[in-house]
């Protein structure tokens, strides 16, 4: 019979102790990653549409970039005329040589608003909208829903300038 001061006792009790701390933490560590992966994959098809579309500006491929948005020299859209796209995005623009960046990314249900900003001009938001990947502009710099602001908090607890 086994008693309290026999070499083994506990030991078991120990490991299981160990075992669940382990299942615990590792628990933990794979729901804040996959969070993470989430809040950051969720909006990164936008993204690289947004990157390609300056790259194209940057190349001076402008009726590629026009194409980005659904149009087309043959077939133009109805309201954005390619005269107009050249005046927004052309040459003589300060997006047209291909300066600007990607400044904000805001998640919304149906698309996503991509904020981009030019060393001399105005931040200009754009929508890309999810199931086309078709860039227009944005009515709003951000999604008009309320929404946690988590990724804007962490930039400024890590910037120069915060």
């Amino acid at each position: 019979m086994a008693g309290i001061l026999d070499e083994g006792y506990g030991v078991a009790d120990a490991r299981k102790e160990r075992r669940t701390k382990l299942i615990i933490v590792a628990a933990l560590v794979v729901a804040i990653l996959g969070a993470i992966a989430y809040f950051n994959l969720r909006t990164w098809g936008a993204e690289q549409t947004v990157k390609q579309f300056l790259n194209a500006l940057a190349q001076k491929d402008f009726q590629g970039a026009y194409k980005m948005w659904g149009c087309s020299q043959e077939t133009p859209c109805k309201n954005y005329d390619p005269e107009r796209f050249s005046r927004d995005w052309g040459p003589s623009t300060p997006y047209g040589s291909g300066a600007g960046q990607i400044a904000n990314v805001d998640f919304c249900d149906d698309g996503v608003v991509v904020l981009v900003q030019s060393p001399n001009a105005e931040p200009m938001p754009l929508w890309v909208d999810r199931s086309t990947k078709v860039i227009t502009f944005s009515p709003w710099p951000e999604c008009n829903k309320p929404h946690w602001e988590f990724k804007r908090f962490f930039k400024s607890l890590f910037s120069k300038n915060g």
